[in-house]
């Protein structure tokens, strides 16, 4: 038994059945949704959205995969006019990828959807036992690099300036 009277088999049990149940909320995210995307296009997209032009190649280092299934996979978003390709000014064999309009819309409307979920979910926690969830959450992001930033908050661009039209903007850091 480790530290704290929890087994680490415990524990990833927990982590694997709480990663299910948010898997399943983006699911139904996106099948809410007015376009037929796969989470990996969406999770694309927001890379997109929040990362701003990216290059092919980064785009793919990011997401983790091969850059012949980011080429595929942009492909597809190109088609559906969730994102667009251009060749970058001064190095033509670079390909840069930015998300439309349509796909900015598309990021925020699944983010909404996802937001709506999870409040109503939240009532069946115990107010007395969100404190220690938030921390605990926040300790399993910061322990795979998911450190929490502003920008994913609704209303972030509207602090930030960006009138409604702005849609989603590229922040700083990524």
């Amino acid at each position: 038994m480790a530290e704290g009277g929890v087994s680490d088999e415990e524990l990833t049990e927990a982590i694997i059945l709480a990663s299910r149940a948010m898997v399943a909320i983006a699911v139904r995210s996106l099948t809410a949704a007015d376009h037929d995307v796969t989470l990996p296009q969406y999770r694309t997209l927001v890379v997109l959205a929040y990362g701003g032009s990216t290059r092919l190649a980064d785009l793919a280092s990011t997401l983790s995969v091969s850059p012949s299934t980011a080429t595929r996979m942009c492909d597809r978003l190109v088609r559906k006019g969730l994102a667009t390709r251009t060749r970058d000014e001064i190095d033509r064999r670079e390909v840069k990828l930015d998300v439309t309009e349509e796909g900015r819309q598309l990021v925020q409307k699944i983010m909404e959807r996802r937001r709506e979920e999870v409040g109503a979910i939240l009532g069946a926690i115990p107010p007395a036992s969100r404190r220690q969830l938030v921390s605990s959450l926040e300790m399993l992001a910061r322990a795979v690099g998911e450190a929490p930033e502003a920008h994913w908050a609704p209303g972030w661009h509207d602090e930030a300036g960006l009138d409604g039209d702005a849609g989603i903007s590229s922040p700083s850091a990524t």
